[in-house]
C-alpha cells in the first residue's frame, strides 16, 4: 500500500503542535523522577514500607508495556485520538493517586498512571515526525530532548519543595493545569493530521502477549535478588521463565499476524536494526546520572532533596545545549551519524573521571566542569536516534518505528536501574552488614537509611558508599563504550528534506512535512 503524504504544515502550525506536545513529554518525563523524592514520606503516612518500591516500578511496567502499543494504535487511529486518550488516562491516573489512601491503592493508581504515560513521549516524537520533514526534525526534536533534560532534574527539585512544603499530593496535581493545556493546544493543531486507516484490525493478542512477557521481565530485573524473591528462588526462575516464553510466542505471532503491534520488518532496516540496541544502552547511560547522581550527592555529599537538584542544574544544562545544538547542525548539514559518536566519548570520558574522582560531584566549579560535558554527551545521542528512525521507514510505519524507540529507551532505562542497582548492592553489602544495611535498603530509602546510624559509623558507611557509586559510575563508562561500539555500525541514510514524493518547499511555501 503507497504511503499517502500527510498534509504540509507552516512553521507557526509547527509551532502550534511542537507546543502541545512538548508540554504532555513534559508530564511524562517529570513523573519517572518527581515521585521519588515523596516516597518516605508516603510510607510514613501510609505504611507497608516493604510495598515502596512498587509504587515507582508500578508505573514503568504499564508505560514500557504499552509504548509500542499506542505506536501501532496512533498508526491504525491516528495521533490525535490516541493522544489525547493518552493524556486523560494520565490525569484521570494523577487524581486517583492525590486521592489514595494506603500504599496498594497507590501502587494500582500509580499503574493507571502509567497506561497513559506510555503513549505520551513516544506520541510527542511521533507527531514531531508526522509535521516536520526529517532534515528539519533535529531541530525540533533536540528541543525536546531539551524539555526532557529540564524535566528529569526538575522532578526531584519539584519534589522535594512540594514535599517539604505544601504536601505530596501536589506531584500529582501539578500535573492537572500541563495536561489540560496540552489538551487545548493539541485539540485544533493535531485536526490536519490524518484519522487514521479505514476498518483498523488491532492486533489484540499481540498486545497482550508483549504486555506480559515485558511485565514479568522487568518485575524480574527491577525485584529480583530483593527480600522473598531471590535470583535463584522458584519465584524469580518462574517469573523469568514465563516472560522469556510469552516473548517468543509473541515475536512469532507477529511474523504472522496482518498489522503486528511491533512490525518485525522494522528490524530487517540496518538503520533500525541498529539505532534501537543504541538508545537501549544509551538509556543505560543516561540514567546512571539522572538516578545516581542525586542518590550520591544525598547519600555522600549529605545533600538534601532540594539541593541535589539544584547541584543538577549543569546537567541539564549540558543535556539542552547538546540536543538543541545537534538537531541545529543536522538541519544544516543533513549528516547525523558523527554527533552520537561525539556524544558518547564525551560520556565515557566524564564517567570515567567520576569513577576515579568520585567526591568532584559535590563540588561546585568542578562539578560543573564535568557534569556539563556530560549532559551535552547525553543529548547528542537520543534525538539523533529517533530522526534516523523516522528517516528509514515508511509513513504507515511511523508510529510503531517511533514507539520502538521509545520502549527501548524504556526498556534499557529499567534495566540500566536494575544493573547498576544490582551491582552497586554487589560492591557496598559487604561491608555495610555490619552497620546492619544493605546497599539495595539504600537506594530504595535513600538518605532516611542511614538516619538511625551512630556518628561514629557514619564515616565508614559514607567511605563505602563512595566506592560504590565510584564502581557504578566506571560501569556507565563502559557501557557509553559498547554503544559506541554499536553506533559505528550505524549507516547514515541521506535526510529527506520534505515527504516522500513531494519538492522541498520554496522560501515562501509552508514548512516541509513527513
Amino acid at each position: 500500500m503507497p504511503d499517502t503524504a500527510p498534509p504540509v504544515f507552516t512553521h507557526r502550525e509547527i509551532l502550534q503542535v511542537f507546543s502541545g506536545v512538548a508540554l504532555a513529554m513534559l508530564m511524562a518525563a517529570m513523573d519517572q523522577t518527581i515521585v521519588a523524592t515523596a516516597l518516605p514520606t508516603m510510607a510514613s503516612e501510609f505504611g507497608g514500607l516493604d510495598l515502596l518500591p512498587w509504587v515507582v516500578t508500578a508505573y514503568l511496567l504499564a508505560s514500557t508495556a504499552t509504548t509500542p502499543i499506542y505506536g501501532k494504535l496512533s498508526d491504525l487511529y491516528g495521533r490525535k485520538r490516541v493522544l489525547q486518550v493518552a493524556i486523560l488516562l494520565f490525569l484521570a491516573g494523577s487524581v486517583l493517586c492525590t486521592a489514595a489512601q494506603s500504599m496498594t491503592q497507590m501502587i494500582v493508581f500509580r499503574g493507571i498512571q502509567g497506561l497513559g504515560g506510555g503513549g505520551l513521549m513516544s506520541l510527542a516524537f511521533t507527531i514531531i515526525g508526522d509535521v516536520v520533514a526529517p532534515r528539519e526534525r533535529g531541530r525540533y526534536q533536540g528541543m525536546i530532548g531539551g524539555v526532557f533534560a529540564l524535566a528529569s532534574v526538575a522532578g526531584p527539585l519539584l519534589g522535594g519543595v512540594f514535599t517539604e512544603t505544601i504536601g505530596w499530593h501536589w506531584i500529582f496535581l501539578i500535573n492537572l493545569p500541563l495536561g489540560a493545556a496540552a489538551l487545548v493546544m493539541t485539540h485544533r493543531a493535531l485536526d490536519r493530521l490524518p484519522a487514521g486507516r479505514a476498518k483498523p484490525r488491532i492486533d489484540l493478542l499481540g498486545a497482550a502477549l508483549l504486555a506480559g512477557a515485558v511485565t514479568s521481565l522487568l518485575v524480574v530485573a527491577t525485584r529480583g535478588g530483593g527480600p522473598g524473591f531471590g535470583w535463584t528462588s522458584s519465584g524469580c526462575l518462574g517469573l523469568a521463565g514465563l516472560g522469556a516464553v510469552l516473548l517468543a510466542v509473541f515475536l512469532w505471532h507477529e511474523r504472522r499476524t496482518e498489522e503486528p503491534i511491533l512490525p518485525m520488518h522494522l528490524f530487517r532496516l540496518p538503520v533500525v536494526a541498529i539505532a534501537n540496541p543504541v538508545v537501549a544502552v544509551s538509556a543505560m547511560v543516561l540514567f546512571a546520572g539522572i538516578v545516581f547522581l542525586p542518590l550520591h550527592l544525598q547519600l555522600v555529599q549529605g545533600a538534601g532533596a532540594t539541593a541535589s537538584g539544584l547541584l543538577l542544574l549543569p546537567l541539564v544544562l549540558g543535556m539542552t545545549l547538546g540536543s538543541v545544538g545537534c538537531g541545529r547542525l543536522i538541519a544544516r548539514t543533513g549528516r547525523y551519524k558523527t554527533f552520537p559518536l561525539v556524544g558518547l566519548t564525551l560520556a565515557a570520558a566524564m564517567y570515567l573521571v567520576l569513577g576515579l574522582l568520585p567526591a568532584i560531584a559535590g563540588d561546585g566549579l568542578w562539578s560543573t566542569l564535568v557534569l556539563v560535558p556530560l549532559g551535552m554527551g547525553l543529548g547528542l545521542v537520543m534525538p539523533v536516534m529517533t530522526v534516523a528512525v523516522q528517516n528509514a521507514v515508511a509513513q504507515r510505519d511511523l508510529g510503531a518505528a517511533t514507539a520502538s524507540v521509545g520502549f527501548f529507551r524504556s526498556l534499557g532505562g529499567s534495566v540500566g536501574v536494575a544493573l547498576f542497582g544490582a551491582v552497586f548492592n554487589t560492591a557496598v553489602s559487604g561491608e555495610l552488614e555490619s552497620a546492619g544495611l544493605s546497599g539495595r535498603a539504600v537506594l530504595e530509602h535513600g538518605a532516611a537509611a542511614l538516619n538511625g546510624l551512630p556518628a561514629e559509623a557514619r564515616a565508614g558507611v559514607t567511605a563505602t558508599l563512595e566506592r560504590g557509586f565510584a564502581t557504578l559510575f566506571l560501569l556507565a563508562a563502559a557501557l557509553a563504550v559498547v554503544a559506541f561500539a554499536l553506533t559505528l555500525f550505524l549507516r547514515e541514510v541521506p535526510l529527506r528534506s520534505a515527504a516522500a514524493g513531494r519538492e522541498p518547499p520554496g522560501k515562501d511555501q509552508p514548512a516541509g512535512a513527513a
